[in-house]
């Protein structure tokens, strides 16, 4: 599998892998079901967003952004989804895996992502691919302006600059 950055075409297919307007609200906290495509192509356009597909051949398997902030020294993965067929086989793990090698890369000494506390198959997923839940306190304060008390994870090899060591 490659990571590779979107493509304007690409954002037909990555809006319609959500299935429910529940899955709408766990993957971008949008209540229109279906995502619209210009939507996805919109988010591409914030300056300090990198969006990225994870495809297998000319299939695509998943989509994630990087948000950069230069001024913290930190990047949050965000708005990460597995196309529904690809889902249980490892796609979302290898997808993270690269986004936060992409953050590294970039120069950053942490990567974060939130997620919803009722996402369990992500959560499951992240914690796979290094990331660890940061303090309660910390957590609680990010989560003060937020909609809902995400979980807030942190990559555990981002502060040494380091990726996580693959499993066997």
């Amino acid at each position: 599998m490659e990571l590779r950055p979107f493509a304007v075409a690409d954002a037909a297919t990555v809006a319609s892998w959500p299935v429910c307007a529940g899955e709408v609200a766990l993957w971008c906290g949008l209540r229109d079901f279906p995502v619209a495509a210009a939507v996805v192509r919109g988010w591409q356009r914030e300056g300090d967003v990198r969006g990225c597909v994870l495809a297998e051949g000319e299939r695509l398997v998943g989509y994630g952004e990087v948000w950069c902030d230069a001024a913290e020294d930190e990047a949050e993965l965000a708005r990460i989804i597995v196309a529904p067929g690809s889902r249980g086989e490892g796609a979302g793990r290898e997808l993270v895996r690269g986004l936060t090698e992409l953050a590294l890369r970039t120069g950053y000494a942490e990567v974060f992502l939130r997620v919803h506390p009722g996402n369990a198959a992500a959560l499951r997923c992240y914690r796979a691919a290094g990331f660890l839940p940061v303090a309660p306190a910390l957590a609680a304060e990010w989560n003060v302006p937020q909609p809902v008390d995400y979980v807030w994870l942190r990559h555990a090899g981002a502060v040494s600059g380091q990726v996580a060591p693959r499993p066997s």
